[in-house]
């Protein structure tokens, strides 16, 4: 009996009613009443907690006031960590095709291309047509198009030089050749005996594409000039220039010395190399 009484005495508390007035201060009007229980002022509260829970929750999911909140991360942070993911990727890339290029340039200067022997004379054979079949007469635009790549080729000097092979270079040094160019023997270089510390000068202008130290050849730099020209310079005491950097004809880029395996006193190992075939120094520069 005593549960029950307490249970009935518990919900007669919950349902009591209560009345709720606003009065006028100065007159004592009533302005505003209502009737409450407590269980209503009970449910009323708490369908407000709820409510107000889930538009905070909301108002934080779907509005920039979540990026105030530690945990969740910048959406302009998110966009600018893309971005450098794909520069990155980019950049790798590039890396590996600069890694490929410096390989087969390598390659090429160890003269380790392998060479391919075919019969010259099937070739000809093959290729030979039958002059009547040919019409050599040129025609109004093959005429006009022979004109305008004479008058380009005119005052293009360094093309027609280094077709002529009698191209002038700038002398890197001056002094007394050791060893000269000699394909047998897979020298593709010219040995010029000079004093150590002798300043070693660029060629032509250029771009430095490699300088670095070598246990064979000591230090090393090469530089690529316009129409596909390459030149190299072996044996440095020291480098002057970095990768990357712009040289201009006769600028300093070493000095000469004795650094390297393959070495047997102060000289300055000196290459061309045009299209990746190698080329005599000595047909287009005079180190005497």
């Amino acid at each position: 009996m005593s549960v029950k009484k307490k249970e009935r005495k518990l919900a007669q508390k919950l349902l009591h009613k209560y009345r709720l007035v606003i009065l006028n201060e100065d007159t004592f009007e009533e302005r505003f009443a209502i009737k409450l229980t407590r269980l209503n002022v009970f449910v009323i509260t708490s369908i407000s907690a709820i409510l107000l829970i889930m538009f905070t929750t909301l108002l934080i999911a779907f509005t920039p006031l979540r990026e105030y909140i530690p945990g969740y991360s910048s959406t302009a942070l998110k966009k600018k960590a893309n971005d450098l993911n794909n520069k990155t990727d980019s950049l790798q890339n590039i890396m590996l095709l600069n890694e490929r290029y410096f390989a087969s340039i390598k390659s090429v200067l160890k003269g380790e291309v392998s060479s391919v022997e075919f019969n010259k004379d099937s070739i000809l054979k093959a290729a030979e047509l039958d002059e009547n079949l040919l019409n050599v007469l040129p025609s109004k635009e093959d005429s006009l198009l022979r004109e305008k790549v004479n008058k380009e080729d005119k005052y293009n000097l360094f093309e027609e030089s280094l077709n002529a092979s009698n191209f002038v270079l700038f002398p890197p040094v001056n002094g007394t050749i050791s060893e000269g160019y000699n394909i047998e023997e897979k020298h593709y270089a010219v040995d010029i005996v000079v004093p150590k510390d002798t300043p070693v000068k660029a060629t032509a202008d250029g771009t430095v594409i490699f300088a670095e130290w070598t246990l064979e050849t000591g230090f090393v730099i090469i530089l690529e000039h316009s129409q596909e020209l390459i030149s190299v310079y072996k044996h440095n005491a020291s480098l002057t220039k970095e990768q990357g950097e712009l040289v201009k004809a006769g600028e300093v880029i070493a000095t000469a010395g004795n650094t390297g395996e393959l070495t047997t006193g102060p000289h300055l190992h000196f290459e061309l190399w045009s299209k990746g075939y190698s080329l005599d120094p000595t047909n287009f520069i005079a180190f005497q």
